[in-house]
C-alpha cells in the first residue's frame, strides 16, 4: 500500500505541470498578453498576404519541452506571418469578419471553464445562453418563437442541418430521390452541393436557375420551371435563395421566391451566411423583405457580426423535421432525459460534443450593444461605394451595383484578351500582398473580387488598395508592352 501511495505521489508531481499555479499562470498570461498586444498593434502594418510554406520542423511535435517564448516566436513566424491574414482589415478577398477582441475573451472563458454546451442537464447556463442567442436571431428575422436552431461551427454545418430537415420533412428517400427536384442559383455557395452528397441526395435533380442582370434569381423562369417539372411527373420539393451571394453580394428576391415556394409546397431555404445580419442596417433592411417566409435560414456570426472563425447559426421552423434526424437517446444519458427544460443543442445537430461557442457571441453583444455593429454595417457599405468610385477613376470597369459589400471589377484591356490581362494583374497583386483580393468568373469572364466586411477595414485600407492596384497595373502593362 505504501508503495502504491508513493507511486501516486511521484506521478502527481509530474502531472501537476498540466495545472499551473497562480504564479505560473501569471507568467504565461504576461507573455500571451504581450504577444496579443503586439499583434493587434501591428496587424495593419503586415502584408495581407505572404506567399511561402511554413518551416515544418518548427511546428512539429517533439519529445522535448519548449519554452513559451520560443513557441510564440515560431507561431508568429510560421503561422501569423504567412498566408492570408484573416484578422487584417486589408483582407478583402473572401469574407472574414476580422475577429473582435471581446469575442476572443469569450472563447478564453469558455475554454477555461470548459462548460459542456450540448445538453441542458450538463450546463443549464451555457445552453440557456445559446438558446437566448437563437431567440434573439428569431426576433431579428421574423421567425416564430416555436422555431428551433443551433449554433454551429459555420455555414457548412448549418446548411447541412437545414437540408437534412428538408429531406426528412418531404421524405426524400429510396426511389423518390431520383424524381425529386431542388432549385438552386448558380451563385449558391458550394457547401450546398457538398451537403447534398453527405446526406444521400447526390442523385436528386438539381435545377440550376437563370439569373437576371444583377445576378439574382429570375423568379418568372423559376415559376415556369416548377410548373414544367410538375407536369413531367417530377417531385419539386425545395428552393434555395441567397441573402448575399459570395460572388457578387446579391440578395435574391426573397418575398417573391417565398410566395412561389408556398404555392408549390416547396421547402424554402435561405442562405444568409454572409449577408443576413445586414438586416440590422436601416439602409439595407428593405432588401430582406420575405426572409421571414423561409422554412430554414443560415447566418454566420463569424462573418456578419465580425466574430472569429468558428460560429454559424441555423434557424428552422419545423422542429419535428430536425428531431427526426438528430434526436437520439442512450442508456448512459438517462439522467439527462428528465431534465430537458430547454431544447438541447445536441438534439438539433450532428454534434454531441459541443464547445460552448455561444460565449464568443454573447459577450460582445452584451458588452458593446448593437449600435457599434449597426454602424459597422453602414460603414462597410459606404466603403464599398468609395472603392468602386476610385476604381472607376483609374479606368476599371465594374460589375453591377451590389446590394451589400461584395463587388467585382476588371481592367478593360483593348490590346490583349481581358481575361489574360486580368489574370496577370492578379498575379502581381498577390505577389505584392499589401492588400489581399480574390477572383471569380462571371459568365466565363475572369474578374477581380472585393469583399469588404472586416471590422478593421477603413478608408485608409481602400486608399492603400488603390495605390497597390495602380502599381500592379503598371507592371502588368509593362509585361504586355501596353502604354
Amino acid at each position: 500500500m505504501n508503495s502504491l501511495i508513493t507511486q501516486i505521489e511521484d506521478l502527481q508531481k509530474i502531472s501537476q505541470e498540466l495545472n499551473p499555479s497562480v504564479k505560473e499562470r501569471e507568467h504565461i498570461n504576461i507573455q500571451i498578453q504581450e504577444f496579443v498586444n503586439n499583434f493587434l498593434k501591428n496587424i495593419e502594418n503586415y502584408p495581407a498576404y505572404v506567399e511561402g510554406n511554413p518551416n515544418i520542423e518548427k511546428l512539429s511535435i517533439q519529445k522535448n519541452k519548449k519554452d513559451l517564448k520560443e513557441l510564440l516566436s515560431n507561431f508568429n513566424s510560421e503561422v501569423v506571418l504567412k498566408g492570408i491574414k484573416p484578422a487584417s482589415g486589408k483582407h478583402l478577398g473572401y469574407i472574414p469578419g476580422g475577429g473582435i477582441y471581446t469575442a476572443a475573451i469569450g472563447d478564453f472563458l469558455a475554454s477555461v471553464t470548459n462548460e459542456y454546451a450540448g445538453m441542458y442537464y450538463a450546463s443549464p447556463g451555457a445552453v440557456t445562453i445559446e438558446n437566448e442567442l437563437l431567440n434573439w436571431m428569431k426576433s431579428i428575422f421574423g421567425f416564430p418563437k416555436t422555431a428551433i436552431g443551433n449554433l454551429t461551427s459555420g455555414g457548412s454545418i448549418a446548411n447541412l442541418i437545414a437540408l437534412t430537415a428538408a429531406r426528412d420533412k418531404h421524405k426524400i428517400k429510396n426511389e423518390k430521390i431520383t424524381k425529386s427536384v431542388l432549385y438552386l442559383s448558380p451563385q449558391a455557395h458550394h457547401c450546398i452541393r457538398k451537403a447534398l452528397r453527405i446526406i444521400g441526395l447526390e442523385d436528386i435533380k438539381i435545377s440550376t436557375l437563370e439569373l437576371d442582370e444583377f445576378s439574382k434569381i429570375n423568379t418568372v423562369k423559376l415559376e415556369k420551371k416548377v410548373q414544367n417539372d410538375i407536369q413531367k411527373g417530377l417531385n419539386p420539393f425545395m428552393v434555395i435563395a441567397t441573402a448575399g451571394t459570395t460572388d457578387t453580394g446579391a440578395i435574391d428576391p426573397l418575398a417573391v421566391i417565398g410566395k412561389i415556394a408556398k404555392e408549390n409546397n416547396l421547402w424554402y431555404h435561405i442562405d444568409g451566411a454572409y449577408g443576413g445580419f445586414f438586416i440590422l442596417s436601416e439602409n439595407r433592411k428593405h432588401l430582406f423583405k420575405g426572409i421571414e417566409l423561409a422554412d430554414s435560414l443560415v447566418i454566420d456570426p463569424h462573418k456578419g457580426l465580425f466574430l472569429p472563425y468558428g460560429i454559424g447559426a441555423v434557424l428552422i421552423k419545423d422542429k419535428e423535421a430536425v428531431f427526426h434526424s438528430h434526436h437520439y437517446t442512450a442508456d448512459y444519458m438517462q439522467d439527462a432525459i428528465s431534465a430537458d427544460l430547454q431544447i438541447n443543442p445536441s438534439d438539433v445537430s450532428p454534434e454531441l460534443t459541443k464547445h460552448f461557442r455561444g460565449l464568443r457571441m454573447w459577450l460582445p453583444l452584451q458588452i458593446h450593444g448593437l449600435e457599434p455593429f449597426k454602424a459597422s454595417f453602414d460603414e462597410k457599405i459606404l466603403l464599398t461605394a468609395y472603392f468602386r468610385n476610385k476604381l472607376t477613376e483609374i479606368g476599371f470597369k465594374l460589375g453591377p451595383q451590389p446590394d451589400l459589400t461584395v463587388s467585382y471589377f476588371w481592367y478593360p484591356s483593348k490590346e490583349i484578351d481581358e481575361n489574360v490581362f486580368n489574370e496577370k494583374l492578379i498575379e502581381f497583386i498577390h505577389k505584392n500582398g499589401d492588400v489581399f483580393l480574390s477572383t471569380t468568373k462571371i459568365k466565363g469572364k475572369f474578374v477581380i473580387r472585393m469583399a469588404i466586411l472586416s471590422i478593421r477595414t477603413k478608408k485608409v485600407t481602400i486608399d492603400t488598395a488603390i495605390e497597390m492596384i495602380l502599381k500592379c497595373l503598371i507592371q502588368t502593362k509593362e509585361v504586355f508592352s501596353i502604354s
